[in-house]
């Protein structure tokens, strides 16, 4: 300090810890000017340099760029404004390392490869708003352009994966082999053809929902008829697939005959991989959802039951 009470930026250096390269840097820049000059041609600074450049440093340490710290110092925005903004962003942070650490978690106990890891590690960096346009480009990639049923595209829609804060490792897995699912090229020709199946039959007039109901009879239905042992192409089967075209024909309002039964089956089939239902159930981990049960076996059953004609006379509903 000088007999003016000024330091120079050696002094400087020395009463904040800084290098004298970073203070003559915040010094070019304008963030902390000096505020005289020695005689000699020296930078000096007062007291209050010494208080800015403290408040600098305070500011970088909590990871602010020097263009929020220009304002803060420029008074355009407040100290307790930068503090809840940041505070905001470490919340993010947080959030990416508890994912991180589920990742690496999950890594040790699979014994990943080099690939599968990195994979992983790019996948658990994705926010919660990336992994929402990651499921709704799949969806986009496989609905988009077509007159699908409008209440299973919004069904899909609104079924994103949602992990936790600090998600458990199964959660970690499913949200891994969910995003590997979506760019299945397979797996979206398959979703693909469902939609210009739905589509088709909108053309067609069908205007009809999600067929909840049908779903809960051909599940009970056909639940009890696996339980009882009764084999698809047996005539056991004829009285179980007779009830449940019957019920297809008054959902559809369609004429219970061979022509439904034909229809019917090709619906199945298109609908039948069994990737589709693996989708739902790795949302239904990702989500902390109630895990659904199965209906492979059941549709498996029915078509299986249908392509044997065993109801090869029908009573018209």
């Amino acid at each position: 300090m000088d007999g003016d009470g000024l330091f120079t930026i050696g002094a400087l250096a020395r009463r904040t810890g800084l290098t004298v390269k970073t203070i003559r840097f915040y010094s070019d820049t304008g963030i902390v000017p000096s505020t005289n000059r020695s005689p000699a041609g020296y930078r000096l600074y007062d007291i209050t340099a010494l208080a800015r450049l403290d408040l600098v440093r305070t500011l970088r340490d909590l990871g602010l760029e020097l263009a929020v710290i220009r304002q803060v110092l420029d008074r355009q925005i407040s100290v307790p404004e930068v503090a809840a903004a940041h505070a905001d962003a470490l919340e993010v942070q947080i959030r990416t390392l508890r994912l991180r650490r589920a990742v690496l978690r999950e890594v040790a106990k699979r014994g990943s490869t080099p690939k599968e890891m990195d994979l992983m590690h790019k996948l658990a960096k994705l926010s919660d708003d990336d992994r929402r346009r990651l499921v709704n480009d799949f969806i986009d990639d496989t609905f988009g352009g077509l007159e699908a049923n409008p209440d299973f595209v919004a069904l899909m829609r609104s079924a994103m994966p949602e992990l936790p804060d600090d998600p458990e490792p199964e959660q970690v897995e499913a949200w891994v082999e969910l995003a590997e699912l979506t760019q299945d090229p397979a797996f979206r020709a398959s979703v693909r053809r469902m939609a210009e199946h739905q589509a088709n039959e909108r053309a067609q007039g069908d205007t009809t929902g999600l067929h909840q109901e049908l779903t809960e009879a051909v599940r009970d239905r056909v639940g009890d008829a696996l339980a009882a042992g009764i084999a698809p192409a047996s005539a056991e089967s004829v009285p179980v697939v007779r009830d449940l075209t019957a019920r297809y024909a008054r959902a559809f309002n369609r004429a219970d005959d061979g022509e439904l039964r034909e229809w019917l089956l090709t619906r199945l089939e298109t609908a039948n991989d069994p990737r589709a239902e693996r989708y739902w159930h790795l949302l239904a981990v990702i989500n902390a959802w109630p895990l659904p049960p199965s209906l492979a076996p059941v549709f498996a059953w029915l078509i299986a039951a249908l392509r044997a004609g065993t109801s090869s006379s029908p009573t018209t509903a």
